[in-house]
């Protein structure tokens, strides 16, 4: 499977805009785990360490998320650890409002 990337067609769209190769991307299993995962910017978590954080996540869906949020330009891989680029944090970032969101959320009420 390829890195969702603006201007190419993705997983239910053939148009290449750039929301919907993000949504692809966000949309792939375990990869908002990874970038929640990765929020503490003080911390670089190897490999293992961050397989533990997500708890069942096996090696080979957690490598191909790492490949393809690095190709991305969201995951930075410096050294022994992973952390977010400057575009993972702004991500990271503009999700916040759905948190906010979420946590008045309220289904069936």
């Amino acid at each position: 499977m390829t890195t969702p990337l603006p201007g190419k067609p993705v997983r239910g769209s053939t148009t290449g805009r750039p929301i919907m190769a993000l949504l692809d991307l966000l949309g792939r299993r375990w990869t908002l785990r990874v970038i929640w995962e990765l929020r503490d910017e003080a911390a670089a978590p190897t490999f293992r360490d961050l397989q533990a954080r997500c708890g069942g996540v096996s090696s080979s869906v957690l490598s191909a998320r790492l490949r393809e949020l690095t190709a991305a330009g969201v995951v930075e891989h410096p050294g022994d650890g992973y952390r977010l680029s400057k575009i993972g944090r702004d991500l990271l970032g503009r999700l916040e409002p759905l948190d906010e969101w979420a946590s008045h959320w309220h289904p069936n009420e």
